[in-house]
Order: C-alpha cells, then structure tokens, then sequence
C-alpha cells in the first residue's frame, strides 16, 4: 500500500506506521510505501496522524502511448473491484514525456472500464466526481504507471470534528505533524497561546490520550469495496479503542476574539475532548507563564496573507512575550513568512522546512530558559 502525506512528513508517517507494525516501510517524496492486510489497511485509515490518503495498488504495466494506456487499464477485471450499480471516479498524477494532459489521461481510462462493463452487462457504471462510491487512482511515472484503489476516500485530514473555523484555519493533518514534530506526547503542559478554532490543541489531546485520529470519519472509500469486512473492521476500531488513556498534564488554548473561543470549545465539543481541553479568551501579548514545571508552547501565528498584521511588530512582541513571560518553555511556531522570523529576536534551536496550504513555511524551535542560557549553562 502507499500513505500519501505533506511535504516534510515521510519520516514521520515512516515511524507511524512502523509502530503501528507495518512491513517493509519505504520512505518517498510526500508519500510512504508499506506492507500489510486488509486489518491493517483499515487500521491505518482510522489511526495515522500524517497520512492524507491510503492507496491500495492492483495493477502496474509500462504505458507509452494512448493504446498502451487503454489496454493496461483493460487489463484489470474491473468487476472484481465494484459492479456497474457502483459509481466511480478516476484520480490522475502525471510526470511523462508521453502525457502532458492528466485529464486525457483520465478520460481514457475511463473509456476502457466503461467499455469493459458495457461488453460485460450490456450496460455501464456511471461517473460521480463528488461522491464516487468508488475512487480509482493512475500514477504515471515516466512509461510506468500504477493504478490504485484509493481506501481512504476523503482526504483523511476531514476528521470528522471540525464544523467551525475562522480565516486561515491550518490544515489537521499539518497540526497533527506539527505536534509530532516539536516531540511532544503529554510528556508536560501544553499551550496554543493563539488557538483560533482549536485544530492543534485537539490533535494535540488525541496525541496524548492516543485516540485514533480518524475515530469521529463517518465513512472510508473502503467500505464500498466488494471485500468490506464490517466485522474484522469493528474488531480494528475496538482495539484501537481500548489503548485510549487520560491525559497527565493540561493542554490549554488562548484567543483574543471571542468567536475564535466559540469556535474552538465547539470543535472540542464535536472531538469528545471538553474534559482535557480548556480555552480561554486571553490575548497572548498580555498572558505569562501560570504553571511552574516545564510548558510547551505550539502555535499558528498569522503569515500577513490572509491576516492584517503589522508583521515586525508582531513577531517582535512574540519574541519579548517568550523572554519575559514565558521562562522553562519550548516555544515552537509555523509561519510562511519566514523573513519576519528575524524580528522575533531569539536564535531558533531548529527550523524545519514544511508547506502549510501551498506556501513555504518553517516550524521554529525557541529554547527560553529558566534565567538566562548563559547562567544555566554555567550552572550545569
């Protein structure tokens, strides 16, 4: 099978899977290739946290031509895989001097299963491009193609718990990878000093109380699948269920607008996560630090995209909030407005690169001590 993902998460979604106990993990570009049974197919759509789809590979064969590409996908008996009662849909990524056209390539291919059915049952399945009961994935690489069926239906970032969001809500599988990333497991408190609708304080919680982060998803592709298996799939769904734990320590939200705060304890509500999730309207600016061990600190400060923000100012403040404020912390933040970093005025412990809805952006690190790193050092 293959797990696609976002830029800057292959490894990541790797060691998911590797720990969830799949077989021969290959990292790719924005992708991860594994090994595993239909059990674990289900297992992976209802728990990885990186993942934005599941494919399911039936059938490989060189494509040089349209010909070639009409006859590889006739090749396949499309029956086995839905019948013509079924709807369906065709998704095409192309990278070929043979095409320069994915729709056409598309478009044939659809041909080729219609004219198979047609042959068949004297009659043809029908296109559904919003709702297919079925979604058919081709992957041309230079004269190599790949044909999938796509389990996961989708996305698999539409969780299932978000009905409200503000201007620029960040992506929940980027949230979940972002969380992954700073390394924080529930290991301390954490803090979303700008929360806007909640999407990283939930994924944070489902982190630390290990929930599946697809367990609130309505509907998979897979179950639409001619080998749907409700019972083996209830069976994956409770065990997952029964490794759910309490989180130790609190994790925490601010914002200044009360229709962010709204927004956020609806969404939380939507997640069943009310009980360890707490949001408060509090302007970061004027917040510090309220408990005494260490505090981590994650948050999607605006870019200046969509925001109207005096960005050196802003980020300026940040930095001064942290070193003032907010001491024993791991401050991380994402921005694609990667210039303004400069204003915060701390050196970044670590910045990696990712993409947050197309932009290039960075996750920094900031270490704030306790006192300064100067004093502690020489302390140690």
């Amino acid at each position: 099978m293959v797990a696609k993902t976002l830029f800057g998460f292959e490894e990541i979604l790797a060691k998911e899977l590797q720990i969830m106990g799949a077989q021969n993990v290959q990292k790719g570009l924005r992708m991860v290739s594994f090994e595993g049974d239909k059990g674990f197919m289900y297992k992976t759509n209802l728990a990885l946290r990186t993942a934005i789809k599941i494919l399911k590979p039936i059938h490989q064969f060189r494509v040089t031509s349209q010909n070639s590409l009409y006859d590889g996908i006739a090749e396949i008996n499309w029956s086995e895989y839905f019948s013509v009662d079924n709807t369906f849909a065709i998704d095409t990524v192309v990278y070929s001097t043979f095409f320069n056209n994915s729709q056409f390539v598309a478009f044939k291919a659809k041909d080729a299963i219609i004219d198979q059915f047609r042959k068949e049952y004297g009659r043809r399945p029908n296109i559904d491009t919003a709702k297919p009961d079925i979604q058919i994935n081709i992957h041309i690489q230079h004269d190599k193609a790949t044909v999938s069926l796509d389990a996961s239906g989708d996305s698999l970032h539409h969780r299932g718990y978000r009905t409200a969001t503000n201007i620029a809500p960040i992506n929940e599988v980027l949230a979940a990878g972002m969380v992954l990333l700073s390394e924080w497991n529930g290991q301390c408190d954490f803090l979303d000093p700008m929360c806007g609708s909640g999407t990283i304080l939930i994924e944070a919680a489902m982190i630390a109380c290990n929930i599946p982060a697809n367990l609130n998803r309505k509907h998979f592709s897979f179950q639409n699948w001619k080998d749907w298996d409700p019972e083996l799939y209830d069976k994956i769904r409770e065990s997952l269920l029964k490794k759910i734990k309490d989180p130790y320590f609190s994790i925490k939200g601010y914002d200044k607008a009360p229709s962010a705060v709204q927004k956020a304890k609806d969404n939380i509500k939507n997640a069943n996560l009310e009980d360890f999730i707490t949001v408060e309207r509090k302007d970061f600016f004027e917040s510090e630090k309220v408990n005494a061990g260490p505090l981590h600190l994650l948050f999607n400060p605006p870019y200046g995209e969509r925001l109207n923000v005096e960005m050196e100012e802003f980020y300026a403040k940040m930095g001064d909030t942290f070193k003032k404020k907010y001491p024993n912390t791991n401050a991380w933040l994402i921005t694609g407005n990667i210039p303004a970093l400069k204003h915060v005025g701390l050196k970044a412990a670590k910045k990696i690169p990712l993409l947050n809805a197309g932009l290039e952006a960075i996750l920094a690190k900031y270490e704030i001590y306790e006192g300064s790193k100067k004093k502690r050092t020489e302390e140690e």
